[in-house]
């Protein structure tokens, strides 16, 4: 493992443009469908990168929760917990605010204009005002256990809000609800890829750190 994470940071930026480079491939080649056509391309994008920024803060959060209580305990591993859900915390926030103006481009080509007022929408785009808040937050207070707390709470109330987002115009799973066996396998290999490629990011994001 030790090997294979020095190799990830010896050759970072090759590793990161080839992820993308692979994501960017297979969306493009996706299989098309019927009412859409070619722009269910950008969808296959848009719900890969949402659900990065979704399994981000998630894991920003369990993160927290054992800095949190790690840190009850007086370990000494607390910090490195508390390291890694910063790092996770702000891979989540690229995710998200790169995601929210992908929503607007598949609402406005796709339903030919933009419905603020859409749950899927408004209630994301809440999120990702308090994520930059949050970040910027404990960036300035610096301290582990706060750190840990925020992400844990942040990510909870996240996943709740958007579990319980009723949908208006926005399909619900549209993806695996296609009844396409070939549309849902492509697009789990871009999770796949999205995920390889968030993983190489919030490693980047740790390395950044300065040590304390």
């Amino acid at each position: 493992m030790s090997t294979l994470l020095h190799a990830l940071r010896r050759y970072r930026w090759q590793c990161m443009l080839a992820s993308l480079a692979l994501i960017a491939l297979v969306a493009a080649f996706a299989p098309l469908e019927k009412t859409l056509g070619e722009r269910i391309r950008l969808v296959y994008f848009h719900g890969a990168w949402v659900w990065m920024g979704k399994i981000a803060f998630a894991l920003a959060g369990l993160s927290g929760i054992a800095a949190v209580a790690l840190s009850l305990t007086r370990s000494g591993r607390a910090s490195g917990w508390a390291e890694a859900s910063l790092a996770l915390g702000r891979t989540g926030l690229f995710f998200w605010l790169t995601y929210l103006p992908v929503s607007l481009l598949v609402q406005q080509i796709n339903w030919g204009g933009i419905f603020w007022d859409e749950p899927r929408w408004r209630i994301p785009a809440a999120f990702g005002v308090a994520a930059v808040l949050v970040q910027v937050a404990l960036a300035l207070f610096d301290l582990p256990w706060l750190t840990g707390l925020i992400n844990a709470l942040f990510g909870a109330a996240l996943w709740m809000a958007l579990g319980r987002a009723e949908n208006v115009l926005h399909p619900d799973s549209p993806i695996f609800n296609s009844g396409s066996a070939n549309m849902a396998g492509i697009f789990l290999v871009l999770l796949a890829l999205s995920l390889l490629f968030m993983g190489q990011f919030a490693l980047w994001m740790r390395d950044r750190r300065p040590p304390a």
